[in-house]
């Protein structure tokens, strides 16, 4: 009984075009004891009706999303980090491919946040946070869902982040083709003022270099003249490689143990 008394609650929700809520909202609402809530609450999560993504926060599984355990991340990111009460944007190749970049789908929804949280799993779903003191007062977009909107990094921000993530991001050739992928998207006002913004002059080089190496440089005029400003030292166009034997770019200040490859 208390099963189909919540699932009703339930049924409810999504008829309003709510596909979240909160463990305090159903013991609230629905009138269950705490441990006839909890039990209620997993008989629905055993039968596949919602997904929990935190012991306090569920999401409600569409009929037509049941196969897959959860509807996409997108339906709930937003309410999932009001719930937490962190600041976040949807970033790197998650927000790239949403900026126009479809090569090398990630396998999983990228989500830039203020301090570390572990991976969340939502039906076959999976969610990674990755952590950046930026995320306040980052270069957004408010884009549109099913179910509402969510923060997305603007396309420079994200151009930006992939860089300083490249290793999530797939390694830097994979950056390097996501970038050219979504070089049309990018203004160079703005994309200066989003390297402004993390203030991070190495992985500034490394993204005039490849913004050139994909055919780019006029996006990249701005950006090497900020840079040439703050008298950089040569590094590493692959963070952490040795350097015994890299050429160096002169242009960039960037030590190339390895060329490029960026997939057509």
């Amino acid at each position: 009984m208390a099963s189909a008394t919540l699932e009703k609650w339930v049924d409810r929700l999504q008829a309003r075009g709510k596909y979240t809520f909160l463990r305090s909202e159903a013991q609230a609402d629905s009138g269950l004891s705490p441990e006839a809530g909890k039990k209620a609450l997993q008989r629905l999560a055993a039968r596949g009706r919602i997904a929990k993504a935190k012991d306090y926060f569920f999401v409600i599984v569409p009929l037509e999303y049941s196969t897959a355990g959860g509807p996409p991340p997108s339906w709930f990111i937003h309410d999932l980090m009001v719930a937490m009460n962190r600041p976040y944007y949807v970033g790197l190749l998650t927000a790239a491919g949403l900026h126009g970049a479809s090569h090398q789908q990630p396998q999983e929804f990228q989500v830039v946040t203020d301090r570390p949280v572990r991976p969340i799993a939502v039906g076959r779903a999976r969610i990674r946070f990755f952590v950046s003191k930026f995320v306040v007062g980052a270069p957004l977009a408010i884009v549109k869902t099913p179910t509402g909107t969510m923060r997305v990094s603007s396309s420079e921000m994200t151009a930006v982040d992939l860089v300083r993530y490249a290793t999530a991001a797939g390694g830097l050739d994979n950056v390097a083709t996501v970038i050219g992928e979504m070089s049309t998207t990018l203004d160079p006002k703005r994309l200066l003022a989003a390297v402004k913004f993390v203030s991070d002059v190495p992985n500034a080089q490394r993204l005039g270099y490849i913004l050139e190496h994909v055919g780019a440089a006029s996006l990249a005029r701005s950006l090497r003249e900020w840079i040439e400003r703050r008298s950089p030292r040569p590094v590493a166009l692959r963070s952490g490689r040795p350097t015994a034997n890299a050429l160096e770019n002169r242009r960039w200040r960037l030590l190339v143990d390895e060329p490029l490859e960026v997939e057509a």
